[in-house]
């Protein structure tokens, strides 16, 4: 299992500090999610159904019609490699951990996750897999070069799989609307923009051809009842969607300006997330959840990467806890 964040009952149990007490900025997930009301009995009690509503809000939440709902976009990060052929994948580093982990025994390329890095080596690629927005790095692939690299790798029978997990507070370079291409496999998730990690739904946005395949591997039911109601419904919340991205938007401003004024060089990403390379990296983790604040952190390269607190409080223990003498020296 590799690691990742929000692992919070080891950090406490570690830290000798109770659950409560924590600021949890590790996962990059929005802190004030979408607010799930009550479901009806029925989304428990009956098995669930394929026409219950949620293919057709999403399908006008991503503006296409090929969409297939699976139990979050890791059970099609671990399945895709078994449906695309290609021998030769690269795939920008750092990235999404899982991504290199699900395609291990192809001929893996890791390449800087830069836009002419990668645009150097496509035309001896099989399958190009990216984050877009990347994380951990923020970096972003604007839309016309993600075209043009799908249009040289359909044109050979290669596959552009892009993972738009945080794509959500600005969608506008989603290759969403373009799903259903030869070669073409886009991934998203309900769990960082509508904070509904815990639901586990998220969708593949790709030729019919393989949503079957894939549909038929994963099987029946494989997004639950209650999961189904509630995505559904968040979908479908288009005022919600629209003043979370200017909160998001608002936010994710303050923390880059929140950490530049902490001595921190370089900082990117975006809304939900923000990222910098140091090579104390580590021990300031280390320090800032000795404080309750975790963070995630990252050996190669040495980096950290911050969420956004969920209230004013958050905001100031992460500014004050910054301030703290001991990562003042640690980030010198």
């Amino acid at each position: 299992m590799l690691e990742h964040g929000g692992r919070l009952r080891i950090a406490a149990a570690k830290y000798g500090i109770a659950l409560e007490d924590w600021l949890d900025l590790s996962t990059a997930i929005n802190p004030r999610p979408w607010p799930v009301p009550a479901l009806a009995p029925d989304a428990w009690h009956r098995l669930p159904e394929d026409n219950d509503g949620l293919e057709d809000a999403a399908m006008a939440y991503y503006c296409t019609g090929q969409v297939l709902a699976v139990a979050g976009s890791q059970a099609a990060i671990q399945s895709l490699p078994e449906l695309i052929p290609g021998r030769v994948v690269t795939i920008p580093a750092p990235t999404y951990a899982e991504h290199p982990h699900a395609w291990r025994g192809r001929i893996l390329r890791r390449v800087a996750a830069d836009p002419d890095c990668i645009d150097a080596c496509i035309d001896s690629t099989d399958v190009l897999v990216l984050v877009n927005p990347n994380n951990p790095s923020g970096t972003h692939y604007p839309r016309t070069r993600l075209l043009d690299w799908h249009r040289r790798l359909a044109a050979r029978g290669g596959w552009l799989v892009i993972d738009e997990a945080f794509i959500d507070p600005d969608p506008s370079e989603s290759l969403a609307a373009c799903a259903g291409n030869p070669g073409l496999v886009i991934l998203r998730s309900a769990g960082k923009f509508f904070g509904l990690a815990g639901a586990r739904v998220g969708f593949v946005l790709a030729p019919e051809a393989l949503r079957a395949a894939l549909g038929a591997r994963l099987g029946p039911w494989t997004v639950s009842g209650p999961a189904r109601a509630v995505v559904q419904a968040a979908l479908r919340d288009r005022a919600w969607h629209d003043s979370t991205r200017r909160r998001l938007q608002a936010d994710g401003e303050r923390l880059a300006s929140l950490l530049h004024h902490a001595g921190f060089d370089d900082v990117r990403g975006p809304a939900l997330f923000k990222w910098f390379e140091h090579p104390a990296a580590r021990a300031i983790a280390h320090q800032l959840a000795g404080h309750g604040i975790l963070v995630r952190h990252f050996d190669a390269p040495a980096s950290l990467r911050f969420g956004l607190p969920p209230d004013e409080h958050g905001w100031q223990r992460l500014a004050d806890t910054l301030q703290s003498t001991a990562i003042k020296e640690l980030r010198r």
